[in-house]
């Protein structure tokens, strides 16, 4: 009896020390070669496991500090599967073709995660139909109708994001709220995301989407309304080197604006962008454009075929842009206005935005 007893005790002893850690099976039809668990770094992929096929199936073992975003893909397919991993069993199962619908069970936070994941995707599905119905109503000749209907798309989309926000404010300490606020903080100046990082639960504080949101946070003061914009010297398309301070100490006011050829958004800002420039340029106002492309040719064809008249420079790094990383963009269209002392006065000035702004500067 003493035996069974001291048995007792050591089994539960062991069972209290055993060191968390997960594991996940994966069972796809039509699947081939190894499965690849990765994650994203700063913008890059970083590869953290791989598995062979056994009997059709794949399976990963280890451990993680906090539930985080991993990444499955299979053989040489380009999809990826994003899930909430934590120290727990963890079942993926689907088809290696439509790797994207695949069931993620076993993971409390992917649960958590996928409820608010299916709204989001519903508001998308439904802005995506207006948006479409808009177009082709504008192929039809019915610009009214393509204009409303291109209204409602918009306020679905902001819909989105709206709701991602009001699920960080209400989840602070939900390890699925720095990732939400990962795909949302891209147009946010400085004390917009200050105030979401800040609104999380402390125990959140080493996850690395919200170390580096707090690095960002950090840098966008620096290129802040107020500051004095970094200078920069990069070639143009002939391959001359054009350094910013000596553009916008010509003018009374620059638009340092970021673009690119490939750019849909940016193509449409363009002509607003010209006949801002247009408007104004007896008055002072000048832009100065830095290129996120990476092919010179499209570029030079873009600043023709937009009919581009100022200054464009760019070192056709694509998003390794250095300019770009000094001004923190993230996306594009993206945009500064200084002053000739290359003071701050504005940012992301788009539509009637910018052309209302520059009324009111250059009267």
């Amino acid at each position: 009896m003493k035996n069974l007893v001291l048995i007792g005790l050591l089994l539960g002893f062991f069972s209290c020390t055993q060191t968390p850690s997960y594991k996940i099976s994966v069972k796809l039809a039509g699947a081939e070669g190894n499965a690849y668990l990765a994650k994203r770094v700063k913008g890059e992929w970083v590869k953290l496991d791989s598995a062979a096929l056994a009997n059709g199936e794949y399976q990963f073992k280890g451990a993680v500090k906090n539930p985080e975003v991993y990444y499955l893909s299979v053989g040489s397919k380009k999809q990826r599967l994003p899930f909430f991993i934590e120290n727990s069993a963890i079942s993926i199962a689907g088809s290696a073709d439509s790797l994207l619908s695949a069931k993620v069970s076993g993971s409390a936070t992917q649960n958590e995660y996928q409820a608010i994941q299916e709204k989001l995707d519903e508001l998308d599905k439904q802005g995506t139909t207006l948006y479409n119905q808009s177009k082709e109503a504008g192929k039809n000749g019915d610009t009214n109708q393509s204009d409303s209907l291109s209204v409602l798309a918009d306020a679905v989309f902001s819909k989105i994001d709206e709701q991602q926000k009001d699920f960080i404010k209400a989840n602070p300490a939900s390890f699925v709220s720095p990732f939400l606020l990962g795909r949302i903080y891209y147009e946010m100046e400085a004390d917009e995301l200050e105030g979401f990082l800040s609104g999380l639960d402390a125990k959140l504080d080493s996850v690395s989407t919200v170390v580096t949101l707090k690095d960002r946070v950090a840098k966008l003061k620096t290129v802040a309304v107020g500051q004095i914009a970094p200078d920069f010297t990069m070639n143009d398309t002939n391959g001359n080197p054009v350094k910013f301070s000596d553009i916008y100490s010509k003018n009374e006011y620059t638009l340092i604006d970021f673009w690119a050829s490939w750019c849909g958004p940016c193509r449409r800002e363009n002509p607003n962008v010209v006949a801002a420039f247009e408007h104004y340029k007896t008055k002072g106002f000048g832009v100065f454009g830095v290129s996120l492309d990476t092919d010179k040719a499209k570029w030079e064809k873009a600043i023709a075929d937009d009919q581009l008249t100022w200054p464009h420079v760019s070192d056709l790094k694509g998003w390794k842009n250095e300019a770009a990383a000094t001004y923190c963009v993230n996306s594009i269209p993206a945009n500064l206005l200084v002053d000739k002392t290359g003071k701050i006065v504005g940012r992301n000035l788009r539509e009637g935005n910018l052309h209302q702004t520059l009324s009111g500067l250059m009267k």
